[in-house]
């Protein structure tokens, strides 16, 4: 085999590798295995650099699996630094308003907000919507994509009258060109509710609650993940409206659902338990409230371990209640555990 040959046939067994190695790092880190697949993707990432150069566009790709991989592991801080440089390698190479540095640049400000930079996630979103709203029109879906996480920023900066007018927008666009049963219309009018739900507007709130569960009965249907999640979310809501008469049933079938869908230990199932334990106690339920909290506690202990977030915050509204009379803890949030939400549109 000549000189040529032999360097063709090496590069080949190389590029065989490199693909092998980052289509089982996407297995890692779609199963959650963060660690190994980090660890593969950087093995991806240097050898890339090494044979096509830091600012090829295949470089650029593995780079930002390896920030993303980062992000959902945790490490936001690490995902923001390999997002910051492969926002300008990206410019560099294809513009500024290139569709897919406009991407790289919300991956960017996904990646400041979980760091808790919010105000920079914020300019961020803030301008990409705009050069969207330009280029493509407000209507556009990546238009809306790039207002839903603008909308979430405020939503986290605390500006909630900021975020209900992108949400309010993004429900009209997305039923004007989606339809209004599509699933990204249904997510945007979803947080549309959980937006009015967060500004104690209950009476706006529950009937976005209420039609997003019949909707999603019919598309995609009652047995549905995201389904069962509406229904949680529509409890929820009755529940902070003080009208637990109607919540109970509703969070009762909802653990039902959870229950046969997710199975007794998924952290869903075991939130939605717990929502309903604090219902019952604050419908004077309190023998219920604490066998249930109680079943819960040990189910959270035995499946997620004693430090899990959730078996804390469960543990912790026990000790309430059993400390506290019902009429001390009405319409606060310091026993209630965490609500089902909705993605972005």
């Amino acid at each position: 085999m000549s000189k040529v040959g032999f360097w063709a046939a090496a590069g080949a067994v190389m590029a065989r590798t490199m693909l092998a190695r980052t289509v089982l790092a996407r297995i890692y880190r779609d199963s959650g295995s963060y660690d190994a697949a980090i660890d593969l993707y950087r093995r991806v990432l240097a050898d890339r650099e090494w044979v096509l150069g830091p600012e090829h566009t295949d470089t650029l790709g593995v780079r930002s699996q390896l920030a993303s991989t980062y992000l959902q592991a945790g490490q936001a801080d690490q995902a923001t630094a390999l997002y910051q440089r492969n926002v300008a390698d990206w410019e560099q190479v294809l513009g500024p308003e290139h569709r897919d540095v406009l991407t790289e640049y919300l991956n960017l400000g996904r990646a400041y907000q979980r760091s808790g930079q919010v105000d920079e996630a914020i300019a961020i979103f803030a301008r990409v919507r705009k050069v969207r709203e330009t280029s493509l029109g407000q209507d556009h879906p990546d238009t809306v994509t790039a207002a839903g996480l603008h909308a979430m920023a405020y939503r986290a900066a605390g500006r909630l009258k900021d975020a209900l007018a992108i949400y309010r927008q993004a429900v009209a666009s997305r039923e004007a060109t989606l339809g209004a049963d599509h699933p990204d219309t249904l997510t945007a009018l979803g947080n549309l509710a959980s937006c009015y739900h967060a500004m104690h507007r209950m009476k706006d709130a529950i009937p976005l609650y209420e039609r997003l569960l019949s909707d999603r009965e019919r598309v995609p249907g009652p047995d549905h993940r995201d389904t069962i999640t509406a229904r949680a979310n529509l409890a929820g809501a009755y529940h902070s409206a003080g009208r637990l008469a109607e919540a109970l049933p509703v969070y009762e079938r909802t653990v039902t659902e959870f229950e046969r869908v997710l199975g007794p230990d998924h952290p869903d199932t075991l939130t939605s338990r717990a929502n309903l334990a604090h219902a019952y106690y604050m419908a004077r339920r309190l023998s219920d409230a604490v066998r249930l909290f109680e079943r819960t506690i040990a189910d959270c202990e035995r499946a997620l371990g004693p430090d899990h977030a959730l078996t804390q915050t469960i543990s912790d509204n026990l000790r309430t209640i059993t400390r506290l009379p019902a009429a001390e803890v009405v319409g606060s949030d310091r026993i209630a555990t965490r609500r089902y939400g909705l993605h972005a549109a």
